[in-house]
């Protein structure tokens, strides 16, 4: 596959480029498996209680639910991107352009008011429909050379 083809197949069904999700390049899950390892040899869940009966550091009575949230943060990561079955495996945005036959919803013409994509607006605001827009107006490889929205706040 070429560096085109690979970058073409990292833009998801909805116009989410999977290559800048932080879940594809695997950078936290590393950081979060190296700091359990870290805290594990250092036996820092001890430090931690001890630590907790002290005022300025009675945070620390929650380091057992830190280190939990690391461990999700280490299984938060994308072998697969979208077009190989990644992501989320009930996206009904990926399962209608497949029906539809369509690249992406940028092929579509209700993608603007689709609720299929209402999905995403919690954690991407309207970055997918910035996006689509994009790649509707400018084409697929003018976008790959552009920025690229990730999260963008709702107005």
């Amino acid at each position: 596959m070429s560096d085109n083809e690979a970058d073409r197949n990292l833009i998801a069904y909805c116009g989410l480029y999977c290559g800048d999700c932080f879940a594809h390049k695997g950078k936290i899950a590393d950081l979060a498996r190296d700091l359990r390892k870290e805290l594990r040899q250092s036996k820092f869940d001890k430090t931690a209680e001890s630590l907790s009966d002290i005022s300025f550091f009675k945070v620390f009575e929650n380091y057992g639910q830190c280190y939990e949230v690391l461990g999700a943060l280490v299984k938060f990561r994308c072998n697969k991107v979208c077009r190989d079955g990644g992501g989320p495996p009930f996206c009904k945005i990926r399962k209608c352009s497949q029906k539809k036959g369509i690249e992406g919803c940028w092929e579509c013409n209700e993608f603007e008011t689709c609720e299929k994509l209402d999905f995403l607006k919690p954690c991407h605001g309207d970055a997918h429909l910035k996006n689509l827009q994009k790649i509707k107006k400018q084409g697929i490889e003018k976008f790959l050379g552009e920025k690229r929205y990730w999260y963008n706040k709702m107005k």
